[in-house]
């Protein structure tokens, strides 16, 4: 299994350890992703129950949904910075992995609303447990010269998880009951989905186990301080580089997840169906997974700063037209170059980021960032839930606002870190 390893990695020109950890990641991302349709469907079925303390169906699906994100990107600083000082990253990711395939499974015995936040908030600290210390391992393998391209192969297979898991999650619920050769027994759809779920956890658990090591460069130099500087007291700019993407993560992942929970809102205005809301919900991770190695490798050679700054650029006119296009063509053409300004922002912004951590510091530096997307992932769908009242636009015109302070402040805020083999005529300094 090793040797296989090692001849795809030199495939994508990565190290076989983060082309493995690539894989775990994707493995579990179909399982975490199923739950993202298997929920709603489980609360509206009537296999739970409980006290709704006043609270509509829709709202509990949202505060369900939503805890996860809260909580996981709550507790990545904290997560981030005990990896750093114990310096193991293998070890918190099995540990968040053993907590995720430990909470799908409690799902089998869910009976109440309230022991399915209890769950989902579970699930959301395991994971906080995986994110820091992946990125932080892809980050200590990589070097200044490769570090894009090692990012962008891991968020590609990371996103390839994602976008599968819904895709036949619904199906496996509506194909049950299913009934097993052994024994006769006959278990529910959402039995399926949960049991599935579990496996692709314990699936990557087998593979970070055996083909994962921490690299040997791994030191513990992290401070107990948990802090995030805000201010730049080294550099020429007013704010501190990571905290500026930070901000910037969390503005682009606001405005592009506005999309996610106005559903309805979105076809009666584009008088289309389901179907069409599908395609363009998935033209954003489609792009995303077939340009995050290509503009990983490509920032490698022609510098981060440049990739941010035009992806947030393009972020602004590709979320504002998402509150004025007329048909449904229109807005997955709209979606689609959303999703590239996306990818032209992440992997560059990750290994920015990577490139300003000293020593021993990726976990707690890099877990500013993706503290930040994951809390824009969370506030997106909510605002968009609060203002499409005010009008189908409103929503879209406030995540071009976000996106325009993003860009000024990416713009004014961030040096380059890497030395261009060529130069990029089309950007200036910051």
């Amino acid at each position: 299994m090793r040797n296989l390893g090692r001849r795809v990695a030199a495939q994508f020109a990565v190290d076989r350890r983060v082309l493995a950890l690539a894989f775990a990641r994707m493995a579990d991302g179909i399982g975490n992703s199923f739950l993202v349709i298997v929920i709603p469907l489980y609360v509206a079925s009537d296999v739970v129950g409980g006290p709704t303390f006043g609270l509509a169906e829709s709202m509990i699906i949202g505060i369900i949904l939503s805890i996860f994100g809260f909580l996981n990107s709550s507790f990545q600083p904290l997560t981030g910075r005990f990896s750093d000082r114990a310096g193991k990253r293998k070890l918190f990711v099995l540990i968040g992995l053993a907590g995720l395939a430990t909470m799908n499974v409690a799902y089998l015995f869910a009976e109440s609303y309230l022991s399915l936040l209890v769950i989902r908030g579970l699930q959301g600290i395991s994971v906080a447990f995986i994110i820091p210390a992946s990125v932080a391992l892809v980050n200590e393998l990589a070097t200044t010269d490769d570090r894009g391209g090692n990012m962008g192969v891991y968020n590609t297979f990371r996103l390839i998880g994602f976008g599968a898991g819904p895709v036949v999650a619904g199906a496996v619920v509506n194909a049950g009951p299913y009934t097993l050769p052994i024994g006769e027994l006959s278990i529910s759809g959402f039995d399926a989905a949960f049991y599935i779920a579990a496996i692709t956890a314990i699936i990557s658990f087998l593979l970070v186990t055996v083909l994962i090591t921490d690299p040997e460069s791994t030191r513990a130099n992290a401070s107990a301080d948990l802090a995030i500087p805000v201010w730049d007291r080294t550099g020429p700019n007013l704010l501190d580089p990571i905290f500026t993407l930070g901000v910037a993560s969390l503005f682009m992942a606001t405005a592009i997840a506005l999309f996610a929970t106005i559903q309805p809102q979105v076809n009666a205005h584009l008088e289309q169906g389901a179907t069409w809301f599908g395609l363009q919900f998935a033209a954003f991770i489609v792009a995303q997974i077939l340009l995050q190695t290509p503009i990983g490798r490509a920032c490698d050679r022609y510098g981060r700063r440049p990739f941010i700054v035009v992806g947030m650029v393009l972020l602004i006119p590709t979320t504002l037209a998402q509150g004025y296009v007329p048909t449904s063509e229109t807005m997955f053409i709209a979606r689609l170059l959303q999703g590239i300004a996306g990818a032209m922002v992440f992997a560059p912004s990750l290994a920015l980021a990577g490139d300003l951590a000293g020593e021993g510091e990726s976990g707690s530096k890099l877990s500013v960032l993706t503290m930040a997307f994951g809390f824009g992932i969370a506030i997106g769908p909510l605002s968009s839930g609060a203002l499409v009242g005010y009008g189908f636009e409103v929503p879209f015109i406030f995540g071009t606002a976000l996106a325009v302070i993003g860009t000024i402040l990416v713009y004014t805020q961030i040096e380059e870190t890497v030395e261009q083999t060529q130069p990029i005529p089309f950007v200036g300094s910051g």
